[in-house]
């Protein structure tokens, strides 16, 4: 007898608020309406089921309604929705172990591949979430510098991460950020070594990063990249988001001048020729992804589930 396919659903999502948001059985009660005693029915029956692996191993219906919704509305070509847990504020819970998942495929591909990373917080968290992998026949190359002002490794940069559990052959980019002028920029970039990494980022088959807003506590300005000067400036010419240190505005286009004029990563690989998967969620970031997503900066996204309804109701 097959199971009821909205039970499974209902204790696939307790399983989630338990084992990955780390809510108790009565929060779990709670936030689905049922008693606790029905919690814990529905988190063993994910149990019992063979749901609960590392991650949760069953596609929730909602989640992957809105998906395909996305998917069809905004031709993308991949697109995960994760469960939105409504008390948590958190900017990476959930698509962070989505986007582990969806890393760790690429990763296991027996073809060689080039893959290339980001940075952020959000992509950070993704990258703690991977096991041990031995694949010395890829190559994993970041897009951005790896080196901040203050001369240190730049916190957030996921390739020195990365290099801890995964055994691929990395290729980092030994730039600040944002370089001081764009003369400085061009110069760096005009070096051998820089120069072949550039390229081996635009070669890449999948590229994986997170979309930072320019709002107050925009990451670039709070981590020192960029001036308060420079943030006020990108605002005031309409920047909604940036993706590895490029700006953009509300139509997805990158911002003329500015801090552009100076930014280090390499540009983001072309979408006809790689699959460029944002990860992200939430209020703050919901300009950046949909302007990502008009000017087709991005062809995958990987979100939650109130970042998806969203983005969808401004079509109606």
């Amino acid at each position: 007898m097959t199971m009821n396919g909205n039970r499974l659903d209902e204790a696939a999502r307790a399983a989630w608020l338990y084992y990955v948001a780390g809510n108790t059985q009565d929060q779990i009660a709670a936030k689905l309406g049922v008693s606790r005693q029905s919690a814990q029915r529905m988190v063993s029956l994910a149990v019992a089921e063979g749901l609960v692996k590392f991650r949760i191993d069953h596609p929730i219906a909602q989640c992957m309604d809105l998906a395909k919704q996305l998917r069809d509305s905004f031709g993308l070509v991949r697109c995960e929705v994760v469960p939105s847990d409504p008390d948590s504020d958190s900017t990476t819970l959930g698509v962070a172990q989505a986007a582990a998942a969806e890393i760790e495929r690429w990763l296991r591909m027996e073809e060689p591949v080039v893959i290339a990373m980001g940075t952020g917080r959000t992509l950070k968290a993704a990258i703690e979430q991977l096991p041990s992998i031995e694949c010395p026949r890829h190559k994993v190359v970041s897009l951005t510098g790896n080196i901040a002002p203050d001369g240190s490794a730049a916190y957030y940069n996921v390739v020195f991460t990365m290099a801890d559990t995964v055994k691929s052959r990395s290729f980092p980019m030994p730039l600040p950020v944002i370089a001081s002028s764009q003369s400085e920029r061009s110069m760096l970039h005009s070096q051998p070594m820089i120069r072949s990494t550039l390229e081996l980022a635009s070669t890449a088959a999948v590229t994986f990063v997170g979309i930072g807003d320019l709002g107050p506590q925009a990451p670039l300005f709070e981590d020192g990249f960029i001036s308060e000067q420079d943030l006020a400036s990108l605002q005031q010419a309409g920047a909604v988001g940036e993706i590895v240190g490029w700006a953009f505005d509300a139509q997805g286009r990158l911002i003329d001048g500015i801090t552009n004029d100076r930014v280090a990563s390499a540009p983001i690989p072309a979408r006809d020729t790689s699959l460029v998967i944002a990860i992200a969620k939430g209020g703050k970031k919901l300009p950046g992804i949909r302007a990502a997503i008009k000017g087709k900066l991005i062809n995958g996204l990987i979100t939650d589930e109130t970042t998806a309804q969203a983005l969808l109701n401004e079509l109606n």
